[in-house]
């Protein structure tokens, strides 16, 4: 587990709960995190509640249960370097039938959204992000056993000391219940690379 005294507000919402186990904080209408790409709009409001570490190789787990009900409601897990250098993954509620699970990697101020529909029903998912230097693996997993990968990436500016950990925001005009357990950050889950070697290595 995770000490409270770690965790630190880059943007605190009105109402939380925070406690060794558990925390809890209510969404507030249009917040939101997007930069630029194809809505050519600039959203940078959410709540997010992250610690910091110079760790270059680590992995964070969390559970994640919300009450979503209205388009664009979001939970999940957030890596926030600043407005511009930013990534995400959560589950963001569409309508009754389905919802997006997805990630969002956000460099020098653009924003990609890479998605995967879900049945609505969905209220809980577990998360894994993990380090590697500058280079992020993102994971999801139903029962916190099994995960599966969403996404690798880089991010340019993740240079020593970075931020990260749990956001949650409603876009529209709605507001939800997002609750947090099981957070713990262990050694790196993600492997290093096994397979074709790096094209600067002197024994190719």
């Amino acid at each position: 587990m995770i000490e409270p005294a770690k965790w630190e507000w880059t943007r605190e919402p009105a109402s939380y709960t925070i406690e060794e186990d558990r925390i809890e904080l209510i969404t507030e209408p249009h917040t939101d995190l997007w930069q630029r790409t194809y809505y050519h709009f600039r959203n940078d409001n959410a709540p997010l509640l992250q610690i910091r570490t110079k760790e270059p190789f680590f992995s964070f787990i969390v559970k994640t249960e919300f009450e979503s009900k209205r388009r664009f409601d979001q939970c999940g897990v957030i890596l926030y370097l600043d407005s511009e250098n930013w990534l995400k993954a959560s589950i963001e509620y569409e309508n009754d039938a389905f919802q997006h699970l997805g990630s969002v990697v956000t460099n020098h101020g653009y924003s990609d959204w890479a998605t995967a529909e879900i049945d609505a029903s969905v209220k809980s998912m577990w998360y894994r992000l993990s380090r590697r230097e500058d280079d992020f693996c993102i994971e999801c997993s139903p029962d916190g056993s099994n995960f599966m990968q969403m996404r690798i990436c880089h991010m340019w500016n993740a240079v020593d000391e970075i931020a990260f950990g749990i956001y949650a925001c409603s876009p529209e005009d709605s507001s939800f219940r997002a609750v947090f357990t099981h957070m713990d950050v262990t050694d790196c889950k993600w492997l290093p690379h096994d397979g074709q070697q790096p094209d600067n290595d002197p024994g190719n």
